[in-house]
């Protein structure tokens, strides 16, 4: 696999020395990544296709970018996020038994409203345990679509992704990431960049808990391998970048800001697997840099993103992702009125 030519070396990038198909793993060989394939990412179009819209690549409008960047916004979906998708297919799997007890998610808030606007549309409740920084906007939208928000300390919500349950809740647990059916329909994102963007050189992705990569990661190595595809994550939360670094787990200082989409202390075990396997490497954004991207993305694009949204391409601006063409995830633009204005204003 060729790795990313050119541009500065930020300190926490990291390129994988072997590339995916030497299927590197990290201590402990009894960790299994996904078993996801490309049949189950094909099956699931037709599910989500009832559900989201094939979102757009367009071109960003700014000449002397370091490459040629292509943003491909799912923050036009229905929710204002890609989150649907995933929400959307692993309803489409669960029995009638299963749905007939609601649906229970651990979320910041954009699976929240993935998994409430789907849960509405099926006519079943749903259940949201978020960490007490989740934002108002996100919290207010969950409950507009029906959904019941139990807000929690950061280390007792992301308990409830290794539990897949919580106290006093009797519901069908929807894991945000760990979950072949939502990484699935994140993976569809994939097949769109695909046929829109055949000749794409690199791809930058969000990394939060891993689902949205695992997903889009899996459609290109099966149909396009030589593509180089990388995580991104803000500084104040990257605990893929370390993980990948120390080849195991590592848990790192995570500082909540309007990055709210993603970042966390640590990764899921299996979750590194999948990203050592399917990944070639992983890159990091400070905040500024990510407020510039934010604001570039509003005055030359007329696009709004949410924190989260920015980071890929924050990093393809950064020139640590290379040259050639780079499509950057924008995984979503739910974000608070103020912090938006705020952001905007700050040059």
């Amino acid at each position: 696999m060729t790795r990313a030519g050119g541009g500065r070396r930020r300190l926490g990038g990291i390129h994988l020395e072997a590339g995916p198909a030497d299927r590197r793993r990290s201590d402990g060989d009894d960790v299994k990544a996904t078993r996801l394939g490309i049949e189950e990412i094909r099956r699931a179009q037709s599910v989500v296709a009832q559900a989201a819209i094939r979102t757009p690549l367009v071109k960003l409008n700014v000449w002397d970018a370091p490459a040629d960047i292509h943003l491909k916004l799912e923050n036009l979906q229905p929710i204002g996020s890609f989150k649907i998708r995933g929400a959307a297919n692993a309803m489409s799997a669960m029995s009638k038994a299963e749905l007939a007890k609601g649906v229970l998610v651990a979320s910041a808030g954009n699976m929240a409203q993935g998994a409430a606007w789907n849960a509405r549309r099926l006519g079943i409740p749903c259940t949201v345990i978020a960490p007490d920084y989740a934002p108002d906007t996100k919290v207010q939208a969950i409950e507009r679509l029906g959904g019941r928000v139990i807000k929690v300390p950061f280390d007792r919500w992301w308990q409830t992704f290794t539990d897949r349950s919580y106290p006093g809740v009797d519901a069908t647990f929807i894991h945000s990431f760990d979950d072949d059916r939502v990484m699935a329909g994140n993976g569809t994102i994939g097949l769109e960049l695909l046929e829109d963007l055949p000749e794409v050189d690199t791809v930058l992705i969000p990394w939060g808990g891993g689902g949205l990569a695992g997903g889009i990661a899996t459609a290109f190595r099966a149909i396009k391998p030589t593509v180089r595809i990388y995580a991104v994550e803000a500084e104040t939360g990257a605990p893929l970048t370390a993980s990948l670094k120390a080849a195991s787990p590592q848990v790192v200082d995570y500082q909540p800001s309007f990055v709210d989409g993603i970042g966390s202390k640590t990764v899921f075990a299996n979750m590194l697997v999948m990203a050592q396997e399917l990944l070639d490497g992983s890159f990091t954004a400070s905040l500024d840099e990510i407020a510039a991207a934010l604001r570039l993305m509003a005055e030359r694009n007329r696009v709004i993103a949410e924190g989260a949204g920015a980071v890929a391409l924050a990093v393809a601006l950064s020139g640590q992702a290379g040259t050639g063409r780079i499509a950057c995830i924008v995984s979503g633009g739910i974000i608070d009125l103020p912090k938006l204005t705020k952001i905007l204003g700050e040059h």
